[in-house]
């Protein structure tokens, strides 16, 4: 058995610049509700962001064992990969299914950081993660097509050049399953705004720059679609293992950053003439937080490696996600537990994380959907929906 590479060099590397933004500057950001621009700008300058382009479109070529490890070590370091997470998965969408010239004309690009593709429009206000269900239509009309219709949950569209867009082309009446009919778009965001397109900022317990979108009527060029007319959602499919493992390496980044804080100052802190960590009490949670850990960072171990080998690791990726989600949020716990008082403070960043990494049990797909799919796939029960 093969095991995956563990790009040490890339760990350093990663580790190396985030050393640049520290925690105030994370908290900074914060107060504000701005988006990382700094942060994200030394990514893209370093080629982090283009690890999986290829080279001869002027990316590095990496496989995806390394794309994880450069989100698990941003997370580790006390930072947040959201902000730019998004130009990781959604890239495969273009790479597996995009054609030569669409390739051409977008990925070299994409990889100097001159155009962002950060922006990844599937849900809908109605349909939720019931993607077949999407009301958003593309009507074609000659050389373009007409969008029309509503997108909820959409992260960094403010901040995207590029949004892979996902659209009913065929009517749902016309289809025998209601994933068909369905097809991707490239869409030139600063035209789109120009045409019709506008975008709503929604504030929540994080700043993950979350927007709502309204299309009227936005042309789109033909030549924009992604692959064949009503393959879409097989097309977005295709990526969802890809986003299931490099998510559960953000929440694995996060547990290991909140073990480590609590651990350390289980050692510093000094109550009744002794370290707190000294006792059982404050010992055990930390503890089984990283034993927790561990056997998720395993199982997210395994999906890379099905995954490298071209084999299909769906319900692997979908067990890393879920395990890592939960490993990260009982580290989180044990880390504010261990804290204290000082845990709510926002100086420690403990709080920040502690919101950060909660989001990962309900997104970008939910525990309860996972249990659905090992369920009726893996354990071959009736489908539950």
């Amino acid at each position: 058995m093969t095991t995956i590479d563990t790009h040490d060099e890339i760990r350093e590397a990663v580790g190396r610049l985030c050393q640049d933004f520290p925690g105030s500057y994370w908290r900074e950001l914060d107060e504000r509700r701005a988006y990382p621009t700094e942060f994200v700008k030394a990514l893209t300058e370093a080629g982090f962001l283009s690890a999986l382009i290829p080279e001869e479109f002027g990316g590095s070529g990496l496989p995806l064992s390394a794309a994880a490890v450069i989100l698990e070590e941003i997370h580790r370091q006390g930072g947040n990969a959201g902000a730019c997470h998004a130009q990781m998965y959604t890239m495969g969408t273009l790479l597996r299914h995009g054609s030569d010239a669409q390739k051409q004309a977008y990925l070299p690009q994409i990889a100097e950081g001159t155009l962002r593709l950060q922006s990844f429009g599937v849900t809908e206000p109605t349909s939720g993660t019931d993607t077949g269900s999407l009301r958003t239509t593309a009507r074609r009309e000659g050389d373009v097509y007409r969008i029309n219709g509503q997108k909820i949950w959409i992260s960094r569209s403010e901040h995207s050049d590029l949004m892979i867009l996902l659209c009913r082309t065929t009517p749902l009446d016309q289809v025998e399953k209601k994933t068909q009919g369905l097809s991707v778009f490239l869409v030139d965001m600063p035209e789109a705004k120009a045409n019709g397109l506008t975008i709503r900022p929604i504030r929540t317990m994080m700043n993950h720059a979350t927007t709502e979108l309204f299309f009227d009527d936005v042309p789109v060029p033909a030549a924009n679609m992604i692959g064949e007319e009503g393959k879409g959602f097989r097309y977005i499919l295709s990526g969802m293992n890809a986003e299931r493992i490099l998510i559960a390496a953000e929440c694995i980044g996060d547990a290991k950053w909140f073990i480590d804080k609590a651990a350390a100052y289980a050692g510093e802190r000094v109550v009744f003439g002794r370290p707190i960590g000294q006792n059982q009490g404050i010992q055990f949670p930390i503890a089984k937080a990283y034993a927790r850990m561990r056997a998720a960072e395993l199982m997210l171990h395994e999906a890379i490696r099905l995954y490298e080998a071209n084999e299909n690791p769906g319900a692997e990726a979908n067990m890393a996600k879920m395990l890592a989600a939960e490993a990260s949020w009982e580290a989180a716990e044990a880390c504010v537990q261990t804290h204290g008082g000082f845990g709510f403070a926002e100086e420690y960043d403990v709080e920040r994380k502690f919101r950060e990494t909660r989001l990962y049990q309900v997104a970008p797909i939910s525990t309860n959907l996972i249990l659905s799919y090992l369920a009726e796939h893996v354990l071959g029960m009736p489908r539950s929906y």
